[in-house]
């Protein structure tokens, strides 16, 4: 299965690039007994970005092995004085080394986070490029999400992921170039806030410029001087001052608003030196009391949970195509955003949520253990992967642990409890925009939301514990949802927090015997009663500020989808929209309407920001 790379892999920084998915020569090295590449017997090859235990790689293994090796030979850009040749990793999981030309140049740890290496020495000649992912597959002290440590798939474990498993790419940049950007909107303020920090040699006289445009609008055209290697500087924009007007430029789900930016570098005569296109979007979120806040209004959240794997390609996406379509069924099933269970995305879903309106909950995959390497390695690539994905708009909550998962013991371990409370406030220094739920499911002991796991199948169970505002005291006291106390220390300190019930439904559908839910329906008709019923009854719940149903498709061995695991739905997309959120106004009806419409002209247009 080819894989389509033509959409840019970096959507918020992009310039020219090339893409090095396709095939390579691969090896095996169950024992990780080589070394160097010249040790290496490479005997098959694979389709990268796939990993090595898909069948879309053309390797499909799925035992076990420590380390596989990639080999490929490629002709070096032409390069003017000055440029510099940059390569790219999307994310290989777990640890890698990169050797150019039998010279090693690179090493990175982290399977979600990108890095990149500089090649322009090696540009002079074909270059071997040689990359070696090593990768223990019994390893549970690193953040390692749903990847199994069994040898087949059990309980909600899933095939594991070995090597590169989202794109590889060059590009070739000027001497000085912009390396990062972030960008960081304020409503209350109407303005667009812009850190931006150049790589490269060193240049005291140059200057940024940023122009911002809103469809046909131009926004801003902003000039700065830029001291040392970066720029920190609010945009204004011109606040259109009545709210049916601002409106047109907030991002909500019904409304995703993207405003395009071009930023460059500019030498003192005003010629560029380096130029990028970007996006950011105009909106808030923040919690007020016990609700969500959106752009100022109440947000009721709609969620799904997706753990985002398809069967022949494992944790890739099929293609770039795959992804938005992923966003569009979650939107016509009737929700307004997913939580990302124990996966952090490709950067490519993240955009296609930011394009067409999917608010995202990002998770962070979880380790098994907790001991002093374990911590190491969770919190510096939860960083990573803040630092990633922040520009984002449709990232509306931060989510470090699930399930007590890596911290067993937090009932009884203040320095386990140290752990989550301090990834909370790190978190939160890294990015004071956005609520960070420090620990999903039960035992919260540092966090802006009330994060509840319920797979209780009894209907009037559910309304019991979440159907009265007085009832939520109690449920923090006295109620154990999966067995687990809901918050650790005094009840009373979370009074007013947002409650979410953040996993619950989970019926199973399926014509086979060998799959499992947390209920069973028995026929397709059986299934869309018990969800519909189900979400009638959680809709109604007046302690709830929304729900995250599990989940969006079948997933291996389990079959609680709303889809199959193609992606086809289990009974119609619009019966389970009017399930998931009930009944709707004219005012809502003519929202959904004109964003339907406006998919009808995206998709024939098929980058709505990058074009």
């Amino acid at each position: 299965m080819p894989h389509a790379s033509t959409a840019h892999p970096r959507p918020h920084l992009r310039r020219d690039w090339t893409s090095l998915d396709g095939e390579w020569q691969f090896a095996l090295d169950p024992d990780a007994r080589w070394q160097r590449p010249e040790q290496v017997e490479f005997d098959s090859v694979i389709q990268v970005p796939f990993a090595p235990e898909a069948p879309a790689s053309g390797v499909g293994e799925t035992g076990f092995f420590l380390a596989c090796w990639y080999r490929r030979r490629i002709d070096p850009p032409p390069l003017t004085a000055g440029e510099r040749w940059v390569l790219h990793f999307g994310a290989v999981d777990w640890q890698c080394e990169v050797w150019v030309n039998g010279c090693r140049v690179a090493w990175h740890e982290g399977g979600y986070t990108p890095f990149s290496v500089e090649l322009t020495e090696f540009a002079g000649g074909p270059v071997e490029l040689v990359v070696m992912a090593l990768d223990d597959p019994h390893d549970l002290a690193k953040p390692r999400g749903k990847q199994d440590w069994q040898l087949h798939p059990h309980s909600i474990w899933y095939p594991r992921t070995t090597g590169i498993w989202q794109t590889v790419w060059w590009e070739v940049v000027p001497a000085s170039y912009i390396g990062r950007l972030w960008w960081e909107p304020c409503v209350e303020r109407w303005e667009i806030g812009l850190q931006l920090r150049v790589c490269g040699d060193s240049r005291d006289d140059l200057r940024v410029r940023v122009v911002l445009h809103a469809g046909p609008l131009t926004l801003a055209d902003d000039t700065c001087r830029l001291f040392g290697n970066e720029v920190r500087r609010g945009i204004n924009l011109s606040d259109p001052g009545i709210d049916d007007y601002r409106n047109e430029f907030l991002w909500t789900p019904e409304r995703p608003t993207l405003i395009r930016a071009a930023v460059q570098l500019l030498d003192p005569t005003g010629e560029v030196v380096d130029s990028v296109d970007s996006y950011t979007a105009l909106r808030s979120i923040a919690v007020q009391g016990d609700r969500f806040v959106l752009n100022g209004r109440p947000l009721n959240l709609r969620m799904v949970l997706d753990q985002g794997y398809w069967p022949e390609t494992g944790s890739t996406a099929p293609d770039d195509a795959a992804l938005r379509r992923d966003v569009e069924l979650a939107k016509s099933m009737g929700f307004n955003g997913v939580r990302k269970h124990q996966k952090i995305e490709d950067p490519r879903y993240l955009y296609w949520a930011d394009a067409l309106g999917l608010l995202v909950w990002a998770e962070m995959p979880s380790a098994y253990k907790f001991t002093a390497r374990a911590v190491e390695r969770l919190t510096a690539e939860w960083a990573a992967v803040i630092e990633r994905d922040r520009n984002h708009p449709c990232i509306v909550a931060w989510v470090p642990f699930n399930e007590s998962w890596g911290v067993p013991d937090l009932p009884d371990s203040p320095t386990q409890r140290h752990y989550v409370q301090a990834l909370y406030h790190l978190t939160k220094t890294l990015d004071p925009t956005r609520p960070v739920v420090g620990n999903d499911g039960w035992e919260s002991v540092a966090t802006d939301v009330i994060g509840i796991h319920d797979y209780d199948a009894r209907l009037a169970e559910i309304a019991r514990r979440y159907g009265a505002e007085e009832t939520i005291s109690r449920v923090f006291r006295k109620e154990r949802p999966g067995g687990r106390m809901l918050i650790l220390g005094n009840a009373n300190t979370h009074p007013d927090h947002p409650v979410v019930l953040t996993e619950f439904g989970g019926i199973a559908f399926s014509p086979t015997d060998n799959t499992w839910g947390y209920s069973r329906a028995a026929s397709a008709a059986d299934f869309a009663q018990r969800y519909s019923r189900l979400m009638a009854v959680v809709r109604s719940l007046p302690v709830l500020s929304g729900f995250c149903y599990t989940q969006f498709a079948d997933t291996y061995q389990e079959a609680n989808g709303l889809l199959n695991a193609d992606r086809s739905p289990k009974f119609p997309l619009p019966e389970i929209a009017r399930a998931t959120r009930g009944p709707v106004t004219e005012q809502e009806m003519a929202v959904e309407q004109e964003w339907r419409d406006e998919v009808m002209r995206a998709q024939r247009r098929p980058k709505p920001v990058e074009e």
